[in-house]
């Protein structure tokens, strides 16, 4: 979860403890709960408005029926806090509108230091993951060397840029716009996106300028590129933006920072415009669609599981995950230090492991752990491996003392490092065959797809689950061909077997109490 939000998290879970256990809620609990609520959102800075629309909606709704007669009250208000969240995020994801017929414009536009030039170019990555072929243009011609930061971004992500005039000062970024669209056609680029110029403060020259490109292109989408952390100013600024040149929707930056981002809240509600993407990170692949309820269920601790499934499915080879789940239900093979490696690489490939880890549900008690977690941890236990023979990757068990020591020498670490890294080998390899044979993780019970916790025996089939054969030899080869079919559709990124309902399994979700020593 963006460090933004951690504080608030923090606070809304504190203010849930004091419900729970509670078979009824009073009047007195109701208005101590919407108390703790409004404090807690008015430190993580959220526009007074917002926040007296939101406590205002909650309370009305806990006093319903829906409560009353809930067999859990404290769920029942947590789920109204969830949904309200949703509302003042703005409610649906808003995605972008492409052109029905020649290049689709997009036009960014915001202060100086929101990081408009960097996110043009995350832009344009995103788009070209989208099989879109996107052309970034230089129109930001005041900024000492914007026009060459936009060039070596545009290398960086592989994006052509546009850009005529050498800026410093020189030039007309009205004609540069119009010419793009030009030369968008001419070289049949799909999406144009146009980088203009800010201004440390909101004044008449720059909007004046931002109003005529828009005019000059007539883009499809404008987008106003705030900075997340500058607080209540990003909502001030917002609707000066939307008064002075208008726009369709709001992309947020630096969600990763530490400030309190309650601005983040505000805005959707306060200018009625959505918030569309955000940045939350350096690398250029840290950019994506802004989903409200995936940020509520994030603000709340529920987890992100769509967003970790959807970046699983990016960075894993569908066909190695296959063997890996083989190897560890028992039918193809062994699982080795080698597999543990690929599948480790394949994880590192979806960022930082800290962010993957923010995703899961109930992380928020992990949090100090997670921010002390060192991510050159990995780096080491590559080392590791690496300086380990084949065989003794292949077979962990013979690495006695004397191979230890070398292999620390080799690697630079410690003796203990390596006697820590085979030790958790052989815990992580147990509690994943758990789960791939359906034996469910230690602490994990009752998540469907992933054992159900029948504890150390065997589990129970459950009666009516099990689709029955046809004792029709063609019907049972048809059904199982659709079976196969399924399968395929449905593969688990994560490499093991069989489909999981992944939004009942984050619902579910409860992990080892002894979790926190994977991440020391």
């Amino acid at each position: 979860m963006p460090d933004l939000f951690a504080t608030l998290s923090d606070r809304l879970a504190d203010t849930f403890k004091n419900l729970r256990g509670k078979g009824r809620l009073s009047e007195a609990d109701i208005d101590a709960t919407a108390r703790e609520i409004r404090i807690a959102l008015l430190e993580a800075d959220v526009a007074l408005p917002v926040v007296k629309e939101f406590v205002g909606a909650v309370k009305e709704r806990a006093r319903g029926e829906e409560v009353s007669g809930a067999l859990n009250p404290a769920q029942q208000i947590i789920k109204i806090v969830n949904e309200e969240l949703v509302t003042i995020l703005g409610g649906e994801t808003r995605r972008l509108r492409f052109a029905k017929s020649g290049p689709t414009v997009i036009m960014l536009a915001g202060l100086q230091g929101a990081g408009k030039t960097t996110l043009a170019a995350k832009l344009a990555l995103w788009l070209k993951e989208q099989d879109k072929t996107p052309l970034l243009v230089a129109c930001d011609l005041q900024r000492p060397n914007a026009v060459n930061q936009l060039q070596v971004n545009g290398e960086r992500v592989g994006v052509p840029v546009f850009a005529p005039e050498p800026g410093n000062g020189v030039g007309n970024p009205v004609s540069v716009a119009q010419a793009s669209i030009e030369e968008a056609r001419r070289k049949l680029y799909d999406v144009v996106i146009v980088d203009t110029a800010g201004r440390l403060g909101v004044d008449a020259e720059m909007m004046q300028q931002a109003s005529d490109i828009r005019d000059a292109v007539t883009p499809d989408e404008v987008l106003f590129v705030v900075d997340a952390m500058i607080g209540q100013d990003a909502v001030n600024t917002a609707l000066a933006f939307q008064e002075g040149v208008g726009y369709d929707g709001v992309v947020l930056t630096k969600l990763d920072g530490d400030a309190r981002g309650g601005a983040a809240l505000s805005i959707a509600s306060i200018t009625g415009k959505p918030v569309m993407f955000a940045s939350a990170g350096e690398k250029m692949t840290d950019f994506d669609l802004f989903h409200p309820d995936r940020m509520a269920s994030r603000i709340l601790d529920m987890g992100d599981m769509l967003t970790l499934i959807e970046q699983a499915e990016k960075a894993f080879d569908q066909d190695e995950a296959l063997k890996a789940a083989e190897k560890l239900t028992g039918k193809g093979g062994d699982f080795t230090l080698t597999d543990f490696l690929a599948q480790m690489q394949q994880i590192r490939k979806m960022g930082s492991l800290t962010k993957i880890m923010g995703m899961l549900p109930g992380m928020g008690q992990f949090r100090e752990q997670l921010d002390n977690f060192d991510e050159r941890e990995i780096d080491r236990i590559q080392a590791i491996i690496y300086s380990m023979t084949p065989g003794e990757r292949e077979n962990p068990k013979m690495i006695d003392g004397s191979r230890r020591l070398r292999i620390s020498k080799g690697s630079g670490t410690q003796v203990s490092d390596v006697n820590t890294l085979v030790d958790r080998f052989f815990e992580a390899k147990k509690m994943m065959q758990q789960m791939a044979r359906g034996g469910g993780m230690p602490g994990m019970p009752g998540v469907p797809g992933m054992g159900g916790g029948a504890g150390k025996g065997k589990q129970k089939p459950q009666k009516g689950k099990k689709k029955r054969v046809s004792g029709n030899p063609a019907k049972a080869a048809q059904q199982k061909k659709e079976l196969e079919e399924k399968s395929k559709a449905g593969g688990n990124p994560f490499g093991t077997p069989g489909g999981i309902d992944y939004e009942t399994a984050a619902e579910n979700l409860e992990l080892p109490k002894d979790f926190s020593k994977f991440l020391k």
